[in-house]
């Protein structure tokens, strides 16, 4: 046995179910050791497609992801979808073969330790034949304890050569980390925390990746009932409060009206495992005048990185809450605070942007995407799965479609890219095939990504693919274009995506009404056995709502 067979036989051992990948000469070997040791391999068309493929498969699996690339151009091919998984915090394997240190003059021959580096991933390597597994080990360690994207350097060298003794990992280790105790602030940190819960008559809670993360949603409901918080989560937690009838939904630019409304009226905010970025606050916006902020979180760094807080508190958002709360129930404090009934009921009728009245701006020849959006949402299953590639148009499949719980949307945006939709989509559904799926992508970011459609359609996968086509990058029309600033060159003519789609192998149709989505009606109904693209031409007399606030960012 080589090391390259080796390293593949540890990683099943280990517990590595599915890896994404493109092969190449230099990750051959340990991808098909990686096959033979049981694991499923998904091909994908292009590397940034893998890459984002198995980040959205960890984030949904809550397990780890893998994705096998060739030295050299594999691994730059792959560079977007790794940045967004490492700022994401998404526990990630990159296998990425490596030019051997002899092979000085080598064309594949690039510094990835450096790139890992330059995008937030941790750089690792199998140094030798005799540290080989010890080197597989710690790379896994790394991604899972501390939930963060690693690239494994993978010499030729090194894989060409023999290993020295058995694959001595036992079968059927599960691949995790010993699990350290919680950390949970110290007792005078939560009995600050509980007076200021006490102190506020309008608190809010603002859940984000950590809460979700720590499956804090329960806890956070408790604390919440006893205290009087309304709830709300960032973009990439949205779901985690659904039902409650204090559920704000989503905190930010993408917050409705009376969301925004209360929000700004609270007298304390609590932002719990969650960055209070300028996307989640609006610029600082939706902090009211006099209002306290409390910011709990497992990275002291995060704490106080984006905007002043009073109280800060490192430790788990879960153990935290519950701790919390305990502390208010020895004191025998309950508070109706912000919950009243009249807030329930505006919540009940104005919760939800499906519910804000609008002008129906379609022509005939393009449909609102409100209207489009609100329709589909009619016609889905409630388990569902929503995975928004970036634009103009993200903020309509992102809130006009519901989602059943904190898994239902896929929300690949901490790099902002374009073009990760449709292989997010994939790997969400490849983690989830009990849900049904659904893509929603711009038409730029679909046709960045087209290739992969390939992909889902050998797969099998009955993902439905929804194409926001406003025939331009929306965002840059909308911010440019009031200036009097020439659009040619974010403008493009028609095209007729759905038969782009055909030509793939997918069930496809254009809509440019409500009429238009029978075949969608006729597709959910079954057998679903390959991907459906919906080539929804939109209206794009105005920017979405969200974007004038997300533009003052830049």
């Amino acid at each position: 046995m080589n090391v390259a067979e080796a390293v593949g036989t540890a990683l099943t051992r280990l517990g590595v179910e599915t890896v994404f990948g493109v092969v190449g000469s230099g990750n051959f070997h340990v991808t098909n050791a990686l096959a033979a040791g049981g694991a499923t391999f998904v091909a994908a068309r292009h590397e940034g497609g893998a890459a984002t493929m198995a980040d959205a498969y960890a984030r949904v699996s809550g397990g780890l992801g893998v994705v096998s690339v060739h030295q050299g151009p594999g691994l730059t091919n792959a560079i977007t979808g790794i940045a967004e998984a490492a700022k994401s915090r998404t526990p990630l394997l990159v296998l990425a073969g490596e030019v051997a240190a002899s092979a000085v003059r080598s064309n594949f021959r690039v510094d990835q330790s450096a790139i890992a580096t330059a995008v937030g991933a941790v750089a690792e390597r199998v140094h030798s034949p005799e540290t080989a597994l010890a080197d597989v080990a710690r790379a896994c360690r790394t991604a899972v304890a501390q939930r963060r994207t690693v690239l494994l350097g993978l010499p030729l060298d090194v894989q060409a050569a023999e290993h020295p003794g058995p694959v001595v990992i036992p079968a059927n280790k599960p691949l995790a980390a010993p699990v350290p105790p919680l950390p949970v602030p110290a007792p005078a940190a939560i009995a600050r925390l509980a007076d200021a819960l006490a102190a506020a008559e309008r608190p809010v809670f603002i859940a984000g990746r950590g809460a979700r993360l720590s499956s804090a949603a329960e806890p956070l409901r408790e604390l919440g009932e006893r205290c009087g918080a309304l709830l709300a989560t960032s973009a990439v937690a949205r779901g985690l409060f659904g039902g409650d009838p204090f559920d704000l939904d989503v905190s930010g630019g993408f917050a409705t009206p009376v969301a925004g409304e209360l929000i700004c009226g609270a007298d304390l905010i609590v932002g719990w495992g969650c960055s209070l970025n300028m996307w989640t606050t609006r610029h600082g916006s939706l902090v009211g005048e006099g209002a306290k902020v409390v910011q709990i979180d497992l990275e002291a760094e995060a704490l106080g990185a984006h905007r002043p807080v009073d109280l800060s508190l490192i430790g788990d958002v879960a153990e935290t809450a519950r701790l919390a709360d305990a502390e208010l129930a020895a004191r025998g404090h309950a508070s109706a605070g912000y919950r009243s009934a009249e807030v329930a009921k505006r919540l009940t009728y104005e919760g939800r942007w499906r519910d804000q009245a609008y002008t129906d701006e379609s022509d005939g020849e393009h449909i609102d995407p409100r209207t489009l959006s609100i329709a589909l949402d009619d016609l889905l299953p409630e388990e569902r799965t929503v995975a928004v590639d970036s634009g103009n148009f993200m903020g309509y499949p992102a809130m006009f479609l519901a989602v059943p719980d904190a898994d239902g949307l896929v929300f690949t945006q901490a790099f902002q890219s374009i073009g990760l939709g449709l292989a997010t989509a994939i790997g969400a559904a490849v983690a989830r095939p009990d849900r049904l799926t659904v893509a929603a992508l711009g038409d730029g970011g679909a046709l960045m990504a087209i290739a992969e459609l390939e992909t889902a359609v050998r797969l099998g996968l009955g993902l439905l693919v929804l194409i926001y086509d406003d025939e331009a990058y929306g965002a840059e029309v909308h911010h440019f274009g009031p200036d009097g600033h020439a659009l040619d060159t974010v403008t493009f003519p028609p095209a007729d995506l759905a038969a782009i789609a055909r030509g793939f192998g997918c069930a496809a149709v254009t809509v440019r009404d409500r009429d238009g989505l029978a075949a969608v009606e006729a597709w959910l109904a079954g057998p679903r056995d390959r991907p459906m693209v919906v080539d929804a031409k939109v209206t794009r007399h105005r920017a979405a709502w969200w974007l004038e606030e997300a533009f003052r960012g830049h």
